[in-house]
């Protein structure tokens, strides 16, 4: 097959940048340990509650899960408190946002919008399925202008993506903001879609008062985006799920690959949820951690952008290396963070809250760096 086989939006298409692995990075530098604080994973690690569901159900791995997941639709009802008809779980929430897409949009007709610079999977799923990406820049501060994605609004705008509290910066709109969003944009296009991403929203420090989920009061327009893969630790196992309009979740439900969500998976996802303790610590780990690294980071010199999200999102100080070149020797010393370079910002970094240990290393790693380089330290 010849590369003028591909079709054009393929051809062209610059693929998702995942961070860094540890193996690689082992292998690349010859390091006994690395610690990895560039995906968001959760600090912790996984719940002991599903690690020892999937164990205990590891012998059934030959069986095909039970269609339509529904005793992991029903708890997740209960848990937001929503008809379990609403929901649609799939295997990471990328899924969810890929389906959305394709059931909603015709290609080569309709576009989505969204945020530039925002979660690369929208505009790139959009390419994949032949849909125009219409993309509004940030503010200075990194807060949504929300005024300007409405004018980007047509009759053919079907999906419009907004991820809060958002990545990379971690800002958090009020509730309210985004209820307005979807009623302005109910009235100016009754065709789109609201995709409210909360992936990130577990962590922010009134997710009862932040979230149209939480709030009980979901707009009709409006779907919301969750995963398993942050707050409850369950990252390598793939698995998300989105609160839809109920008539929609119906045609996504058809649209979906069968078993796309693997048995192992809907047994870990409906452990964790009953794991309150490692719920609990993993908010106390995070919030800790992520004052730890707000206050270590500014006392080093940089600039750091206040987060709701369990990452922070910083600038080095004046005179630093450039961003990449720290990144890089982070990396000789074996930690792993995210250079946002693939978010169009390449002066500015992105670290995850990791547990006390892995602050602690990053912070002195670089600490090290800009005293290597840059003349200065012993803040950290």
């Amino acid at each position: 097959m010849t590369p003028s086989s591909v079709r054009a939006e393929i051809a062209g298409l610059k693929p998702y940048v995942p961070g860094l692995s540890i193996a690689e990075i082992q292998e690349k530098y010859g390091l006994a340990q690395v610690i990895k604080l560039a995906s968001n994973e959760n600090p912790l690690g996984t719940p002991p509650l599903a690690v020892a569901a999937v164990r205990r159900h590891a012998e059934g791995a030959f069986r095909y899960p039970q269609g339509g997941n529904p005793r992991l639709a029903a708890a997740l009802g209960r848990r937001h408190q929503v008809d379990p008809a609403q929901i649609v779980v799939g295997n990471g929430s990328d899924e969810i946002l890929d389906l959305l897409i394709r059931v909603l949009a015709v290609p080569g007709r309709d576009n989505l919008v969204c945020c530039r610079p925002c979660f690369s999977i929208y505009p790139i799923q959009g390419q994949i399925c032949g849909v125009e990406a219409r993309r509004q820049p940030l503010r200075e501060d990194f807060s949504f202008d929300f005024d300007g994605m409405l004018n980007l609004v047509d009759q053919h705008t079907r999906l419009m993506f907004v991820t809060t509290p958002d990545n990379p910066s971690g800002y958090c709109p009020p509730r309210a903001d985004v209820a307005r969003l979807a009623r302005e944009l109910a009235a100016r296009a009754p065709q789109c879609l609201l995709v409210v991403d909360e992936a990130y929203m577990d962590f922010a420090p009134d997710p009862a008062g932040a979230s149209l989920l939480e709030s009980g009061e979901l707009p009709e327009n409006a779907a919301v985006m969750r995963t398993f893969s942050k707050q409850y630790g369950l990252a390598g196992l793939r698995l998300g799920y989105g609160v839809l309009p109920r008539e929609l979740a119906d045609y996504l439900w058809r649209a979906r690959l069968p078993f796309s969500v693997n048995i192992l998976a809907e047994e870990a996802a409906l452990a964790a949820l009953e794991d309150s303790a490692f719920y609990a610590a993993t908010q106390e780990a995070v919030h800790t951690g992520r004052d730890t690294l707000t206050v270590g980071l500014t006392a080093l010199g940089c600039t750091v952008w206040s987060s709701a999200a369990n990452f922070l999102m910083f600038r080095l100080p004046e005179g630093a290396p450039a961003a990449a070149v720290c990144f890089e020797e982070l990396l000789r010393r074996g930690v792993i963070i995210r250079p946002l370079t693939s978010y169009g910002l390449p002066d500015l970094l992105r670290v995850s809250v990791g547990d006390a240990r892995e602050n602690r290393v990053f912070l002195n790693a670089l600490d090290d760096v800009l005293t290597a380089t840059h003349g200065r330290g012993g803040a950290a």
